[in-house]
C-alpha cells in the first residue's frame, strides 16, 4: 500500500522506479483476464522485495510502481530479489514478463507528503531508458553501495547518456545479477537515437492528456499542428512528445527552430541546417530535402510557424507529398492551412476548481499549481506550498489563465516577494491593462499584462537593458551585449550586473557553449522588449550599434578563418548567422550602402567555407545591385565574394561576368591582395569542367606572383593548392608534387586545419597517380582524420572514395566496396552529383575484382551519364576505360577496343594522361583486346573508337550489357 506522508523516509533517500516493458503487447496476447492476473502476480512480487528491505511505496500508476528505501544497499537487495523472482515466476504462455527498473540516491524535498525536485525525475528518466529486464544505477546509488554490494551482483559502467529533461549527460550503471540476462541492446536514451533535440533545464509538468493525444494523433496523420496562445507552452510540448517518440522516427526527430528568422525564403535553408545538409549546386534546397528524407521514417518539428506561415506551409506539403514516411508537428498561433492537417488546440494548464478547499492534496491537482509550485522550488528552494499560501496561489494561477510562461515569471519572483504580494501586483497590473472585465480579455493579453508588470518590477537600467536586447535574432554573446547595449543610461561594466539580475528573473534564458555562456530572449519576450525599445524612440540607435557590431564582428572574423583560430571563428559565426542576417536586412532597408557590401563582402568566406551559397550570393548580388555608392576597395570585394560563390555553385558564366569585373575594380583601387585572390578563382574556375589548363594556368601564376610580392603566406598556400590541382590534372606529378607540398608548409605554419586537409588530400591523390601507394595511404587517412575533425563531411565523402580507389590498386576489392559505398551514401546525402558518378565507378571496379561483372556493368553505366550532366569529360574518359574492362572480360572484345579507343581520344583532347598508377591494369586490359585481333583489325577497331564524338561514346557506355 502507499505509504503515509509522515512514513516516507527523509534525508538521503534512494529511489526506485519500475515499470513493465512491452506491457500492451502483453495485454494485446493474454486478455484483459489473464493480463491482470499477471499484473496482479508481478504486484505482489515486487511488493514482498521492497516490504523485506524496508521499502515504502510512494505511487503506483498503471504497471509502474515508485517506491523510496531509506538506505541504498537496502534498495539494491530489493531490485535483486524482484528480479530473480520475476525471471522465475511461470508466466502465461511461458512468455516471461520482463520489468525495467531505474535507481538513484539524492536528498529529496518535500512538499505535502510528495517528493519532489530533479531527483524524482531523474529517478524517472533512469527507469524509462533500461530495457525491460535491466536494472539501471545512477553514479550517487553506485557511489555509495559499489563496496558493500549483494552476493551474486556486480555493476557495468556503461558511460555517460542524455536523458530526457536533464541538464548533463549522466553517468549510467548496470546492475549485473547473477543468473540473469545481462546483456542489452543501447539504452533508449537521448544520446544513441537521432535526434537535435535540446536538453531541458527545468522539468516537464502536466500535460499527460495533451501528451496522449499528440502521441495518439500523430499516429493518425502525418502533419498536426499544435496551435495555442503566445505562451502556453506548444514549443515544450512538441520536444516533450518528440523525446517521447524517438524510438519511432529511426530516421531522426530534428527540432527546426524558426523564432528567430525573418525571411520566409529561409525555411528550407533553414530546415537543411538542422538536419545537417548542405545545398546542391544549381537545385531548389525543396528538392535535396525531399530526396534525403524520401526513405526516412522522420520526424521534424516545425517550431513558430506563425510569422512564416505561407513558407511553411508549401514546404510542408512539399515534403508530405514526396516523403511518405515522414511525419510533421507544428506550433503556431495558428494552423498552417493545408490538405491533410490535424489541429490540436493546446489549452492553459488546468486551474484548481472553484469550489474546492485550497489544501495541499486537493489543489496539487491542478496542473497550473504544480507548476507554479515547481518552479518556486526551483528558484527558493525554502518556497512550500502551505494552508497559509494555498489560496493565494491558487488565485495568482487563476489570474494568470493557467498561462505556462506567466506562472513562470511570477514564480521566479518567490525569491523577491511573498505569494501575497505577487498576488496585489498581478490583479493591480490586469486591470491597469485591461481596463476591468479580465474575463473577456484574449488571453495574448494575459502574457502582455504578465510581462508588463515583469517589466516594471525591473529596476530602471534592467529595463533599458531588456528593452535593447531585443535588437539581437537567435541569441548573443556577453560581449555583444556589452557593446550594443552600453551607452547613455547604462555603463559598460555594468552590463554583466544587469544581465544576471535579468537571467535570475527568468527574462533571459543562458545556453550552455563549450567556451563561452550565450544568452537569448524568449522570442515573446523579444517582441515585447521590441516594443518598449520602439517606445522608448531608441530603436534606430540601437539598431544601428547592433549593426556595426556586427560589420565589427565579421571584419575582425573574416581574416581569422584563414589561420589557427579558423575552427573556433567558424563557430562563431554559425552562432551569430541570425545576428547577421537581421543586421543585413536593416542595413539594406537603411540604404546605407558603403556598410552593407563590407559586411556582406566579409561573410563571403564563411559562407563558402560553411556551404551558404545561394543566400550568401544572394545577400551580395542584392547589396551590389542595389548600392553603387560603395568604395571601389569594398565594391571589388563584394564582386569577388559573389564570383566565389557562383563558382562553388557551378554557374560558370556569372561567376567570370563578377570575376571579372571583381579583378577590373580591384586593380584600379590598387587592392593587389584582392586582385590576387580574383586571379585564383579565374584560375579554378578555367580548368573546371571545360580543362582549360593554360588558361588557369596564366591566371594562377600570376596570382601567385602578386600574393609572394605582397608575403601573404595564406594567399601562397591557396594559390599554390589551386595551381598544384591543375598541374595534377596535366599529368605532372613531379611538378605537382612540389607545389602542394609548398601549399602544405604554409599552412601548417599558418595552423589553417581546413588548408592543411586539401593540400594533404591533393599530395595523396600525387602519390598515388605516380604509383606510390604506401604514402597516398597514409596522406589519405591523414586527410581523412583531419576533415571528419573538422566536421567537413564533403571532403570525408572524397576521402573515403580515394581510399576505396587504392584499396582497389592493393587487390582488396572486400574494402574497397565498404569504402565506396560509404563514400556514395555520404555522396547521396550532399546531394554532390560529380561525388556520386565517382563512386559509382569504383563500385563498379570493386564489384569487378570480386568478379560479379553484372553488377560491375550496371554500376559503371550510371557514371558516365551522371558525369556528362557536369561536363566532367575526364571523369567520362575513366568510366569508359573501367567499362573496357568489364566488356573485355566478357570477351566483347570489339566493343572494348572502341571504348579505349575513345577514352584516349578524349584524354588527348583534354591534355590529361593516364596516370602512372592506373596504367598497369590499363595495359593488362589493352593486352587482352589486343591478342584477341590480328594487327590490322585492332587498328581499324581503335580508330573507330577514337573518331566517336563524346555523345556517341557515352551511348556506346550506356548500351545493354
Amino acid at each position: 500500500m502507499r505509504g503515509a506522508p509522515d512514513s516516507l523516509p527523509s534525508g538521503t533517500v534512494t529511489f526506485v522506479f519500475t515499470d513493465i516493458a512491452g506491457s500492451t503487447a502483453m495485454l494485446q496476447r493474454l486478455g484483459d483476464m489473464r493480463y491482470g492476473r499477471a499484473l496482479d502476480d508481478h504486484r505482489r512480487l515486487l511488493r514482498a522485495a521492497v516490504a523485506e528491505e524496508n521499502g515504502r511505496e510512494v505511487d503506483t500508476q498503471g504497471d509502474a510502481l515508485f517506491v523510496a528505501f531509506p538506505r541504498a544497499k537496502d534498495a539494491l537487495r530489493a531490485v535483486a530479489a524482484a528480479q530473480r523472482a520475476i525471471f522465475r515466476h511461470p508466466w502465461p504462455e511461458g512468455a516471461p514478463l520482463l520489468v525495467r527498473m531505474g535507481v538513484h540516491t539524492d536528498e529529496p524535498s518535500g512538499v505535502d507528503g510528495r517528493y519532489v525536485g530533479m531527483g524524482v525525475h531523474r529517478a524517472a528518466r533512469i527507469c524509462s531508458a533500461a530495457h525491460g529486464g535491466q536494472t539501471l544505477l545512477s553514479q550517487s546509488t553506485k557511489a555509495l553501495v559499489e563496496d558493500d554490494l549483494p552476493e551474486g551482483v556486480t555493476i557495468r559502467d556503461l558511460g555517460p547518456h542524455r536523458l530526457k529533461d536533464l541538464r548533463r549527460p549522466e553517468p549510467i550503471f548496470q546492475l549485473v545479477i547473477e543468473g540473469l540476462p545481462a546483456d542489452f541492446p543501447p539504452l533508449r536514451t537521448l544520446s544513441i537515437l537521432p535526434n537535435n533535440l535540446p536538453v531541458q533545464l527545468t522539468s516537464f509538468v502536466g500535460r499527460l492528456r495533451e501528451m496522449g493525444e499528440v502521441k495518439r494523433l500523430l499516429g493518425e496523420a502525418r502533419l498536426l499542428t499544435i496551435t495555442g496562445s503566445a505562451g502556453v507552452g506548444k514549443t515544450r510540448l512538441a520536444i516533450q512528445v518528440g523525446a517521447d517518440l524517438l524510438e519511432q522516427f529511426p530516421g531522426g526527430t530534428w527540432l527546426v527552430e524558426l523564432a528567430s528568422l525573418s525571411d520566409p525564403a529561409l525555411v528550407p535553408r533553414t530546415v537543411a541546417a538542422a538536419l545537417g545538409l548542405r545545398e546542391e549546386p544549381g537545385r531548389a534546397m525543396e528538392g535535396t530535402l525531399s530526396d534525403h528524407l524520401r526513405d526516412r521514417r522522420s520526424l521534424l518539428i516545425l517550431d513558430n510557424c506563425e510569422h512564416l506561415i505561407t513558407s511553411c506551409a508549401q514546404l510542408a506539403e512539399t515534403l508530405l507529398r514526396g516523403c511518405v514516411r515522414l511525419c510533421i508537428l507544428a506550433t503556431s498561433r495558428e494552423s498552417l492551412g493545408i490538405q491533410g492537417e490535424t489541429t490540436l488546440n493546446l489549452r492553459p494548464l488546468s486551474l484548481p476548481e472553484a469550489r474546492t478547499v485550497p489544501v495541499s492534496t486537493t489543489l496539487q491537482e491542478s496542473e497550473a499549481v504544480r507548476l507554479f509550485v515547481d518552479r518556486a522550488v526551483a528558484s527558493h528552494p525554502g518556497f512550500a506550498l502551505t494552508e497559509r499560501n494555498a489560496a493565494v496561489v491558487a488565485q495568482v494561477v487563476t489570474e494568470l489563465d493557467g498561462t505556462p510562461l506567466c506562472i513562470e515569471l511570477a514564480a521566479a519572483r518567490v525569491k523577491m516577494l511573498t505569494v501575497e504580494q505577487i498576488g496585489r501586483r498581478l490583479d493591480d497590473r490586469f486591470r491597469l491593462l485591461t481596463g476591468g472585465g479580465r474575463t473577456t480579455v484574449p488571453r495574448h493579453q494575459t502574457l502582455r499584462a504578465a510581462l508588463d508588470w515583469s517589466y516594471d518590477l525591473l529596476s530602471n537600467n534592467e529595463q533599458v537593458l531588456l528593452r535593447r536586447l531585443a535588437a539581437f535574432n537567435g541569441g548573443f554573446p556577453l560581449d555583444g551585449a556589452e557593446t550594443v547595449c552600453a551607452s547613455e543610461a547604462i555603463e559598460w561594466m555594468e552590463v554583466l550586473d544587469l544581465l544576471a539580475h535579468l537571467v535570475d528573473k527568468s527574462l533571459v534564458m543562458v545556453e550552455e557553449r563549450e567556451d563561452e555562456a550565450r544568452y537569448r530572449l524568449l522570442e515573446s519576450v523579444r517582441q515585447y522588449a521590441g516594443q518598449r525599445l520602439t517606445e522608448a524612440g531608441e530603436e534606430e540607435a540601437i539598431l544601428r550599434r547592433h549593426r556595426d557590431w556586427c560589420l565589427t564582428f565579421a571584419e575582425a572574423a573574416d581574416p581569422e578563418l584563414r589561420g589557427l583560430n579558423q575552427r573556433a571563428w567558424l563557430q562563431r559565426l554559425e552562432a551569430e548567422h541570425d545576428n547577421l542576417r537581421a543586421a543585413l536586412d536593416w542595413s539594406n532597408r537603411n540604404d546605407d550602402g558603403e556598410a552593407t557590401l563590407r559586411l556582406a563582402g566579409a561573410l563571403g568566406w564563411f559562407w563558402y567555407v560553411r556551404g551558404y551559397p545561394s543566400e550568401g550570393r544572394r545577400w551580395l548580388e542584392h547589396a551590389l545591385s542595389r548600392h553603387g555608392d560603395g568604395s571601389g576597395r569594398v565594391r571589388a570585394k563584394a564582386l569577388n565574394r559573389a564570383g566565389l560563390l557562383a563558382w562553388y555553385q557551378g554557374v560558370a558564366g556569372r561567376a567570370r561576368t563578377l570575376l571579372e569585373e571583381g579583378l577590373a575594380l580591384s586593380r584600379e583601387a590598387g587592392e593587389r591582395w584582392e586582385v590576387a585572390f580574383a586571379l585564383t578563382i579565374l584560375g579554378a574556375l578555367a580548368y573546371q569542367p571545360g580543362a582549360d589548363f593554360a588558361g588557369a594556368r596564366k591566371w594562377l601564376e600570376e596570382s601567385l606572383t602578386v600574393f609572394r610580392a605582397l608575403g601573404d603566406r595564406w594567399g601562397m598556400a591557396f594559390a599554390l593548392l589551386v595551381l598544384g590541382r591543375v598541374v595534377l590534372r596535366q599529368g605532372n606529378f613531379p611538378e605537382a608534387t612540389t607545389l602542394l607540398e609548398e601549399s602544405l608548409g604554409l599552412y601548417r605554419v599558418l595552423g589553417d586545419r581546413l588548408g592543411e586537409a586539401w593540400s594533404v588530400q591533393g599530395l595523396g591523390l600525387a602519390a598515388r597517380n605516380r604509383g606510390d601507394l604506401a604514402q597516398a595511404l597514409r596522406l589519405y587517412e591523414d586527410s581523412l582524420d583531419l576533415f571528419r575533425e573538422l566536421g567537413e563531411r564533403a571532403h570525408v565523402a572524397v576521402s573515403l572514395n580515394s581510399l576505396g580507389i587504392l584499396a582497389r590498386y592493393l587487390g582488396d576489392y572486400d574494402r574497397a566496396a565498404p569504402l565506396h559505398e560509404e563514400a556514395l551514401s555520404l555522396f547521396q546525402e550532399l546531394h554532390d552529383t560529380a561525388g556520386v558518378g565517382l563512386a559509382l565507378n569504383g563500385l563498379g571496379l570493386a564489384a569487378l575484382g570480386r568478379g560479379d561483372d553484372r553488377r560491375a556493368a550496371e554500376l559503371c553505366q550510371e557514371s558516365p551519364i551522371v558525369r556528362q550532366g557536369l561536363g566532367d569529360r575526364r571523369g567520362i574518359a575513366e568510366t569508359l576505360e573501367a567499362l573496357a574492362a568489364i566488356v573485355a572480360r566478357r570477351q566483347n572484345f570489339g566493343r572494348a577496343a572502341h571504348l579505349l579507343g575513345a577514352a584516349e581520344a578524349l584524354r588527348e583532347t583534354l591534355g590529361a594522361p593516364l596516370p602512372p598508377s592506373d596504367r598497369p591494369e590499363y595495359e593488362r586490359v589493352l593486352g587482352a583486346v589486343r591478342s584477341a585481333f590480328d594487327p590490322k583489325a585492332f587498328a581499324e577497331a581503335w580508330s573507330e573508337g577514337r573518331a566517336f564524338s563524346l555523345e556517341e561514346a557515352i551511348g556506346l557506355a550506356s548500351q545493354d550489357r
